[in-house]
């Protein structure tokens, strides 16, 4: 007696529950109604199967993390720690922290967690939102320029900002490595000798922030980025990790065409 050959991949309803965006039969209604794609094409069929570790699987238009090894965390990164995984000087950094919280051993060995890297960089004294992953595509093109992802940032500096500072950091300000402007400007607080403000920016370069807020008179004395794209800091305390949830992950991968 002779039996059929195993079906190829796992179907598409079971894989949207074991991913844990709805149960079986919430996920089948989902593809009835013509709300998931795979791998840019919308699916109806309730028998389609499909590879968990190579499709790409959107809801709605936000992409779902299938793959359970991806990792997706937000640090609260505090004042005085290196944006880096290791200091050859021994300073601490953000690969500390994720050995203390152990979310790798010390020696940075077990994959997929060992291969995490923080997206972009805080300087030293910059506090607030860092995000790591393990996702090197993704990783890449949040840092690319082309993507023009908002960074916020509030800043405490000093003096009492003029009226039109709004207008003249959205229209551009010239530094040493050229022209920068913001998205969005802010006055969140005054005092004698203080100012808070918000700002949005697109730029990565280094201490683009605090260059720029020195270059129109404002020095830095204290500055927090309190979200990347979609993902909030809140009240995340420092030097904690959180994970992601769903909804900023796909928003992530929406904001660079994945």
């Amino acid at each position: 007696m002779t039996t059929g050959a195993r079906p190829d991949g796992v179907r598409l309803q079971k894989v949207l529950a074991q991913a844990g965006v709805a149960s079986r039969r919430a996920a089948e209604e989902l593809i009835a109604a013509g709300r998931v794609s795979v791998d840019g094409k919308i699916v109806r069929e309730m028998g389609r199967r499909i590879d968990p570790d190579t499709a790409v699987v959107h809801v709605d238009g936000s992409r779902i993390v299938l793959n359970e090894d991806v990792v997706h965390l937000a640090l609260n990164k505090p004042r005085g720690i290196l944006s880096t995984m290791h200091d050859d000087r021994g300073r601490q950094c953000v690969g500390d922290l994720v050995v203390e919280r152990g979310i790798v051993d010390e020696h940075f060995t077990g994959a997929p967690r060992a291969r995490l890297f923080h997206v972009g960089r805080l300087d030293a004294e910059t506090e607030g939102l860092l995000l790591l992953t393990n996702d090197g595509e993704l990783g890449h093109r949040l840092m690319h320029p082309s993507y023009e992802i908002e960074k916020t940032y509030l800043a405490e500096v000093m003096g009492q900002v003029a009226r039109d500072l709004g207008r003249r950091l959205r229209d551009g300000v010239e530094l040493d490595d050229g022209p920068v402007a913001v998205h969005s400007f802010k006055l969140v607080d005054s005092a004698p000798g203080r100012s808070l403000i918000e700002l949005v920016i697109h730029e990565g370069r280094k201490h683009v922030v605090r260059r720029l807020l020195d270059e129109v008179g404002h020095p830095v004395q204290r500055l927090v980025r309190t979200a990347i794209g979609e993902v909030r800091l809140g009240d995340q305390r420092p030097g904690r990790f959180r994970p992601l949830t769903r909804a900023e992950v796909g928003g992530l991968y929406r904001s660079v065409d994945m």
